[in-house]
């Protein structure tokens, strides 16, 4: 039984501020790879020990359900990750559920049943604020709950759709509190420094009017063609983006030296992109990528399995652009078209994560020398070289200098231009800028502990129908342990029809008779169990 935990600084700090706070509201603000999901559900362990009542948890996507009830179980708190409004009531040895933006969508009037008077965790809130329909499903949703813990590894602005729950000041969004990037660092042993290779090219395209151009990164371009050209760049045609691969899986091949399991991560344009370049990088480098696009069903398995393994490189579209937590990605490839500067920092946070007993960590992420991507670069960089206390040489120029404010060149799949009048000529990569402060890492000390530990105390109640229950394996949630019982229920409802020429109906119908149930959906895992004995010990009789 878990009763204590332990809290990085700013994860008590963060606490501490979140119950003292009044009112129904909290935003946090805290640099990807810091622990968001530690916090909240440290808030939530607090909450529901002194109100009981129901936890719903809202993530961006369906990969990061199973990831939140894992964790949940870690610290004894129960999250259904099957949940669906056909179920009926949460099964007595559930604390609540965990949902995505997207089911809140379709089921906003059954989950606001299951959130009314509890607490909710919206992860990564800035996402209700993609289609309208979702913030105005959350409200219907969570409008009800008693306390929201918003969360979000990025400051966002309102963009001309105000998310709900979260306060505004000239269109920004104020958080409760906030933790940044250069903090984090600062702390150390909480995230790790990032650096920015970039490479210049001189490219050649004809536009979709048949006008024919070239230019390099350092060339002032309007919006359009600075859109083109970055395409020209990245595309599978020309030799800019082949050279960058050799660069990034070099320098993953020397860390790998020290680091046997580190990863790389390619984050591709669009689906035909990121398997063009999983192809590229069989052929030049004889490795073969995992590549995880939305179209492809198994694409969440398949994260999740590169992120157990040692295998050195992941492909990938937006599938891992934030909450996906694979800790060995040491080295990235940004040869995406989209550049917003909220995309751009949540690519760079899925390389930031800290691992004990490594030492010495510093990630990479190879961009294309394009002036929108250097100054988000330039940003990062800033916040790293102060918390790291670097000291520059006097009059010596930043290499990352640079300003503008990002384009996301794509909007719903399409991008901008003409497509089918478009066409690369050439693309060359020509001057590498290496790294801003290569070496200076971050220096470590053996006797540096920043945790603190926290009392939870008793986890909190579940139903009294909740049981004892069969043993929970370690690293696996209630959940996982449920859907296994329930497919091992459906297995003997089907040897017992055929066994018994009953209808399933039938057969189901006597097993939860026998097992004392109203419905499979809103068994607990004692009760799965109990059915199944009572399935085993019938079709051993026959």
């Amino acid at each position: 039984m878990t009763r204590t935990i332990h809290l990085r600084p700013w994860q008590r700090a963060a606490l501490d501020a979140f119950l003292a706070a009044e009112g129904s509201d909290f935003l946090a603000v805290a640099t990807p790879g810091a622990g968001k999901t530690t916090f909240a559900l440290a808030a939530a362990r607090t909450e529901l020990a002194r109100v009981p009542s129901k936890l719903v948890v809202v993530v961006p996507t369906a990969h990061l359900k199973l990831q939140w009830a894992r964790a949940a179980g870690a610290l004894d708190l129960h999250l259904d990750a099957a949940w669906s409004p056909s179920d009926g009531r949460l099964p007595a040895d559930m604390h609540g559920i965990v949902t995505t933006y997207q089911q809140v969508a379709t089921a906003a009037p059954a989950l606001s049943r299951v959130a009314r008077g509890g607490f909710v965790v919206l992860d990564e809130v800035h996402h209700a604020g993609q289609d309208r329909a979702w913030g105005e499903s959350l409200l219907t949703a969570v409008g009800g709950a008693r306390r929201r813990l918003s969360l979000s590894g990025t400051p966002f602005r309102s963009d001309t759709r105000s998310i709900p729950f979260v306060r505004y000041e000239l269109d920004e969004a104020r958080p409760d509190f906030e933790y940044g990037y250069g903090e984090a660092l600062a702390e150390r042993r909480v995230v790790r420094p990032v650096y920015f290779p970039r490479t210049n090219g001189y490219m050649e395209w004809s536009a979709p009017d048949g006008t024919l151009h070239a230019a390099t990164f350092d060339d002032e371009l309007g919006t359009v063609q600075a859109n083109q050209r970055l395409r020209t760049a990245l595309s599978l045609e020309g030799q800019w983006l082949p050279e960058v691969l050799v660069a990034a899986h070099a320098r993953l091949t020397e860390i790998r030296r020290s680091q046997p399991d580190a990863g790389g991560l390619v984050i591709a344009t669009d689906q035909v992109h990121a398997r063009g370049i999983a192809e590229l990088m069989a052929r030049m480098l004889d490795t073969k990528p995992e590549v995880a696009t939305s179209d492809d069903p198994d694409a969440a398995a398949t994260i999740a399995g590169f992120s157990r393994t040692d295998r050195p490189w992941l492909v990938a579209v937006r599938m891992v652009s934030e909450g996906v937590d694979i800790p060995r990605l040491r080295v990235g490839v940004y040869a995406t078209t989209t550049t917003t500067e909220l995309f751009f920092r949540q690519a760079v946070g899925r390389f930031v994560r800290w691992l004990p007993g490594i030492g010495r960590q510093a990630a990479y992420v190879f961009i294309p020398d394009d002036p929108r991507l250097r100054a988000g670069a330039a940003r990062i960089a800033e916040a790293r070289r102060h918390s790291l206390r670097r000291r520059d040489g006097p009059g010596r120029e930043d290499p990352l200098d640079g300003d503008g404010d990002g384009e996301d060149l794509v909007h719903d799949g399409v991008p901008a231009e003409q497509l089918s009048l478009f066409s690369v000529i050439s693309a060359v990569a020509t001057h590498a800028v290496d790294l801003d402060g290569e070496g200076e890492d971050d220096p470590l000390h053996a006797d540096d502990d920043p945790s603190l530990v926290l009392d939870l105390g008793a986890p909190p109640p579940l139903g009294r129908l909740a049981g004892g229950g069969p043993a929970v394996p370690e690293g696996m949630a209630r959940t996982e342990l449920r859907d296994e019982l329930r497919a091992a229920n459906a297995e003997i409802a089907r040897r017992l029809a055929r066994r018994t020429g009953w209808s399933h109906a039938k057969v189901n119908a006597e097993l939860n008779r026998l097992a004392g149930l109203a419905r499979v959906t809103e068994a607990t895992t004692s009760q799965l169990a109990s059915r199944l004995r009572h399935g085993e010990t019938w079709l051993g009789r026959l």
